[in-house]
């Protein structure tokens, strides 16, 4: 008899191979990290190679795994064109992410839908939490990661940021002289934080820089213009948390929530392994 692969089996290991994490993989199947595990075995066993290194902290993939990995892509390719039909119209999703949630997680997120399926057209849009959730309520956004604001409640938790205020190594302030801000215009979230903490603590602050998105922030930061209240998670290497050295006040934590009206069972496993990614990242 004629051994055959299965394709949930080999979706399973390509999900294992792309988030390094059985964990990870069952949270975007929607299965338990046992199931998972069984059905690697399983197809280790079908092979009669070692595809996969398990240790403590990551999932590695053996000399084997890698080389399986392509053929792996290949067939799974090979059975969406045979499913779906080369001249079948690619479904979309659309997914507005708020600029100061979209941190390192979006290059690999891209790159996991990407390899999900080539027939999946993306609409990614950027910007402000409170826009992207309006865009979503008003039904133009199949789902959004934002950050929790307000008395908003539902949505599925991806992760939570710690802020801090984040300048160049060189920053200086004179004495005496309002602390010089870099943050996004009105109706960002994460300014009003930042400014009402500074006003609470009675601390005269200006705006320094007004960026239209994150990197444009990000990059007055590092050319040592002003301070940029940031999300730890988000501030790039060559930045440093000044707030103590300054005394600045806390500004605490805030929640990156996914939300989704998707029903499709293609877009949903889409989603969960948006999901699945950025906690793989957001964890590092």
């Amino acid at each position: 008899m004629i051994a055959t692969l299965d394709i949930a089996t080999v979706q399973a290991f390509l999900l294992v191979a792309d988030l390094q994490s059985f964990t990870r993989t069952a949270e975007a199947l929607g299965t338990t990290q046992a199931a998972v595990s069984l059905k690697l075995q399983r197809l280790e066993t079908l092979l009669g190679k070692r595809l996969v290194e398990r240790s403590p902290r990551a999932v590695r993939l053996t000399a084997d795994g890698a080389t399986f990995l392509e053929r792996a892509r290949a067939l799974i390719a090979a059975h969406d064109r045979a499913l779906l039909g080369e001249a079948s119209v690619a479904q979309s999703l659309s997914l507005g992410i708020s600029d100061h949630a979209a941190g390192p997680e979006l290059v690999p997120l891209l790159e996991r839908l990407h390899a999900m399926s080539s027939n999946l057209t993306l609409a990614v849009i950027i910007g402000f939490s409170r826009e992207m959730q309006e865009a979503y309520d008003a039904g133009r956004l199949d789902a959004v990661i934002v950050r929790q604001e307000g008395s908003r409640r539902g949505g599925e938790t991806l992760a939570e940021d710690e802020f801090g205020w984040f300048a160049s190594r060189r920053f200086t302030v004179l004495k005496g002289q309002p602390l010089p801000l870099a943050t996004l215009a009105p109706p960002c979230g994460v300014r009003a934080i930042a400014v009402r903490a500074l006003d609470k603590a009675g601390l005269k602050w200006r705006e320094r820089f007004v960026g239209g998105g994150v990197t444009a922030v990000v990059a007055a930061a590092l050319a040592g213009l002003a301070i940029a209240p940031l999300a730890r998670r988000i501030a790039p290497v060559g930045l440093v948390d000044v707030g103590p050295a300054h005394k600045l006040p806390k500004l605490g934590s805030s929640k990156v929530m996914l939300h989704s009206k998707v029903s499709d069972p293609a877009k949903l496993a889409a989603l969960r392994a948006v999901a699945a990614t950025f906690r793989s990242v957001a964890a590092v």
